[in-house]
Order: structure tokens, then C-alpha cells, then sequence
């Protein structure tokens, strides 16, 4: 007799790349793919899952919140509310914890569009996720047990690093740093390969050396002893070459830059909300 827990039924409600993501990091993880299920309106992408990822798929939402323990919300913002609405008896008979990776709507908005009294965590995942490299913020309201929280976590860590925050606000803070951040590398990568371009390189070998030299320094800065400060001050000789460039950046104000840009995006994760939540 196996007296082992049976895995919690997990039912991802869309089935895009963020999601697809995130039951592959699990199964690559070892979850089993019967506790899985997702659902699509689309009959090519519910079989190119169920081939894809072994798992079952279905275009009825109210089916698959009906088998669940947990339900992953994985649907645009904008298509939030009628998707919650639909859900409401089959969740308030249901009651299985709330996980929304939708950008820009709160905890307390989710739970009253789906009849109120739920657990609900927000999650902040990035693209990274799709490669196994992502950085998820989340955050649980008080409905959430220590047990939910394990939970996702170790979902979550299939894919990447898992940050809890606090205060729900914070979620916003995510979103500027980790949420968008990619957004901001991939920019310094095509400046660094157009520079190299315009000093004589072929595009494809600026490219090249633009694109491990990004992947280097972050796999450095990850498993050293130092913090990025020191690391560059490590490699920045006086009055060398790099020096020269730092010097340059420093001059043109990066710091107050990227500390702009990212209040900047906070703010529009803020105005989102409000947007979202009427």
C-alpha cells in the first residue's frame, strides 16, 4: 500500500508561453503529468500540448477548475474579469488556492471577481522562465496556509529563482526590476552589438561577442563572493581602457537613468491596475 500524498490536481486556465513554461519546468522537475491539466479554446494548441507535454488538455475551464486543487490564472489582464466571472460558482464550490500570473491586478480584485474568501497568490514571473532561467516575485494574501505557499514556491522554482515580497506593492517594484528587466538587458545587448558594428566588427561576430559576453557576466556575477560593485571594480584598471568607458557611462548619468526608467515602469504597472480593477 502506498501511503505517499497524491500530488495536488494543478489546472493552468491558458495555456500560452508563460504557462507552458511553467508545467514544463515542472514536469522537467519530475511532477507528474496526470495532475496536470490545461486548458486552451484552441483545438491545435490543446493537441500540440498534449503531444508536446504529455499532459491532458480540454477547452472547458469550469471542468478543469472542478478536478483542481490549485488554478493557475494565465490569461491576458484585459480577459481577466469575464474569465473570473465565469468561474465563480465552480471556485467557491471548489475552493482550490488562486495563483493569477497576470501583470497589473490585485489580489483583492481576483478574489471578489471570483466570489471572495479564496486564497490568492499573485505571481511575477519574465520570459526567462521559457528557458528555464526566470525570476518570479510573489505574493500571498492572508488567506494563503504555509503549506499553498511550499507549493508554488517549489512550482516556481522549476523555472527559476523565487522571491516572496510582503507587501503586495512590492509586486510593482518586480515588475520593474525582474518582470520588464529582461527587456532592458536585450536593449544593452543590440547597443553593445551595433557598437561593435560601427568599430569595424561583422554583425554577426559583435553579435556573437556581445551576446556571451552578457551571459558571462551575469554567470559571474551569480556565483562569485563579491556584489556587482566590486566585480567591476575588479576589472576596471586606472586609467585603463574600461576605465575610460565607465567613466563615460558615469558622465551620461546611467544610474539616474535606469533609476528613472524603472519608476517610470512602476508607475505604469500602478496605472494598470487601476485600469484593470474598475
Amino acid at each position: 500500500m502506498n501511503d505517499s500524498p497524491q500530488p495536488s490536481r494543478i489546472a493552468f486556465i491558458g495555456a500560452g508561453n508563460m504557462a507552458s513554461a511553467i508545467f514544463g519546468g515542472m514536469l522537467d522537475s519530475g511532477y507528474p503529468a496526470e495532475a496536470i491539466v490545461a486548458t486552451s479554446r484552441s483545438q491545435e494548441k490543446r493537441d500540440d500540448i498534449s503531444q508536446r507535454y504529455g499532459i491532458r488538455t480540454m477547452q472547458d475551464n469550469l471542468a478543469a477548475v472542478q478536478q483542481a486543487d490549485v488554478v493557475v490564472l494565465a490569461v491576458k489582464p484585459q480577459m481577466m474579469r469575464d474569465l473570473c466571472l465565469s468561474l465563480r460558482e465552480s471556485v467557491q464550490a471548489r475552493r482550490p488556492l488562486i495563483v493569477s500570473v497576470a501583470a497589473g491586478l490585485d489580489a483583492a480584485t481576483l478574489d471578489n471577481w471570483l466570489g471572495g474568501d479564496l486564497a490568492v497568490i499573485r505571481c511575477m514571473p519574465n520570459t526567462p522562465s521559457l528557458v528555464g532561467a526566470g525570476a518570479s516575485g510573489l505574493y500571498a494574501n492572508a488567506r494563503v496556509s504555509d503549506a499553498q505557499r511550499q507549493l508554488v514556491a517549489e512550482l516556481l522554482t522549476s523555472v527559476g529563482l523565487v522571491e516572496w515580497v510582503e507587501q503586495e506593492a512590492q509586486i510593482e517594484a518586480v515588475t520593474a526590476i525582474s518582470g520588464s528587466g529582461p527587456a532592458y538587458f536585450f536593449l544593452f545587448m543590440e547597443s553593445l552589438e551595433a557598437a561593435g558594428v560601427e568599430l569595424g566588427l561583422s554583425t554577426e561576430s559583435a553579435r556573437r561577442l556581445a551576446l556571451q559576453t552578457a551571459f558571462g557576466a551575469a554567470k559571474m556575477a551569480r556565483e562569485s563572493e563579491f556584489d556587482p560593485a566590486e566585480l567591476r571594480r575588479r576589472v576596471t584598471s586606472p586609467n585603463g581602457t574600461t576605465e575610460r568607458a565607465i567613466q563615460t557611462f558615469e558622465e551620461a548619468g546611467l544610474a539616474d537613468i535606469v533609476g528613472r526608467a524603472t519608476q517610470a515602469c512602476a508607475e505604469r504597472a500602478r496605472e494598470l491596475s487601476r485600469e484593470l480593477s474598475k
